[in-house]
């Protein structure tokens, strides 16, 4: 016998883990820590390989410039700049990283939580069905 509500509610349970499910479900396996922490270390990884190559690009194109000057430059000066423009890069990311992996926390877990309710309340009609037929059938063997 097909029970109705037990059918939308896994349906509504498979859409999720097809749609949302593919983004959500792993966050939730992360205590929130965990994550902003593993995403504000790729942050920093991105942010140096980005400020590297912003730094080499700027300097190949200035390059004749660069070449030409050199000896008139305080490169002592240039270098603290370059670290400090660094720092201020990734500071700068870091914070939006922060914030921007804190709201995806949250928004997946009340997204699981969601979720998992859907999937207790499925449970609970399986266990209605089975004490149900558990029942008939106990009847049925102390009738024979």
């Amino acid at each position: 016998m097909l029970n109705e509500e037990k059918i939308k509610v896994m349906n509504k349970l498979a859409i999720y883990e097809k749609k949302d499910g593919k983004k959500y479900l792993p966050v939730s396996r992360y205590y929130r820590t965990d994550y902003i922490g593993l995403a504000l270390i790729k942050n920093f990884f991105l942010v140096t390989i980005g400020y590297i190559l912003i730094v080499i690009s700027v300097g190949i194109y200035f390059g004749d410039f660069l070449m030409e000057n050199i000896h008139k430059m305080d490169l002592i000066r240039m270098g603290t700049y370059l670290g400090i423009g660094y720092l201020i890069a990734l500071v700068f990311y870091s914070i939006l990283t922060y914030i921007e992996y804190t709201v995806r926390y949250h928004k997946a877990k009340k997204s699981v939580r969601e979720y998992y309710q859907e999937l207790t309340k499925l449970e609970k009609m399986y266990n209605r069905e089975e004490r149900r037929a558990g029942e008939l059938s106990g009847g049925r063997r102390n009738d024979g």
